[in-house]
């Protein structure tokens, strides 16, 4: 082992959280948004608004449609207005929002989407606004379903950030492509590939607690 590798392998996986904590929150919230929207809208929906409803849909597919890379590339004039560069951990962090989170919008979707329509039926006859129903019964009620599908998408932002590294973001990804591929060094190649398999799993095992955890305690309540 060589004496820069584990100095190596610290700063790239101090750049990786960096991007996939704040890319994470970002993608989180905006997808969490676009999901509800999707839901709410829709026919029969607590804010039925088909075109909204359209809209989002259309927007959300075609961002998709876009391969990660191609997605930076194009995003890189709005990350440089909005954090003043195109380059490195922070520019990354726009790209990963904004491509991350119409699939986490759809994934929100499909939890909300398995709550009881009973449930909400029930909740309209007591007279509950449209908002109350979306706070207080379509949440609360998708909550573990919804902890594993943001569980899902923070694993795949952590390979995004992979990707973005060949283009500057810097991360594992970069010092793996960099160091590991340009310059032959196995010993970094193989150690960054350990270090994403402990990450992703330490990513799965913390969701998969927080759902069984939201579970237990709704068992114990009913």
């Amino acid at each position: 082992m060589r004496d820069d590798l584990l100095e190596l392998l610290w700063e790239g996986l101090r750049q990786t959280l960096y991007m996939l904590v704040w890319s994470s929150v970002f993608a989180i919230v905006l997808g969490l948004f676009l999901g509800i929207t999707l839901v709410v809208t829709e026919k029969g929906g607590v804010l039925e608004a088909r075109v909204v409803n359209r809209i989002v849909s259309l927007a959300i597919n075609s961002v998709r449609s876009l391969p990660f890379i191609i997605l930076i590339v194009l995003l890189l004039p709005f990350a440089r207005w909005v954090v003043g560069t195109s380059l490195g951990p922070t520019a990354a962090i726009v790209s990963l929002s904004i491509g991350a989170a119409p699939f986490l919008g759809r994934i929100v979707e499909s939890a909300l989407k398995e709550v009881a329509v009973g449930k909400i039926e029930a909740a309209k006859s007591f007279g509950a606004s449209p908002f109350a129903i979306i706070f207080r019964v379509l949440l609360p009620e998708a909550l573990p379903a919804l902890v594993r599908s943001l569980t899902i998408a923070v694993i795949a932002i952590a390979e995004l950030t992979a990707v973005a590294g060949a283009i500057g973001a810097g991360g594992l990804g970069s010092l793996a492509i960099r160091f590991g591929y340009q310059r032959f060094r196995e010993d970094i190649m193989f150690a960054t590939v350990i270090v994403i398999i402990l990450l992703v799993q330490a990513i799965q095992w913390t969701g998969d607690s927080i759902a069984k955890s939201i579970d237990r305690r709704r068992h114990r309540t009913e």
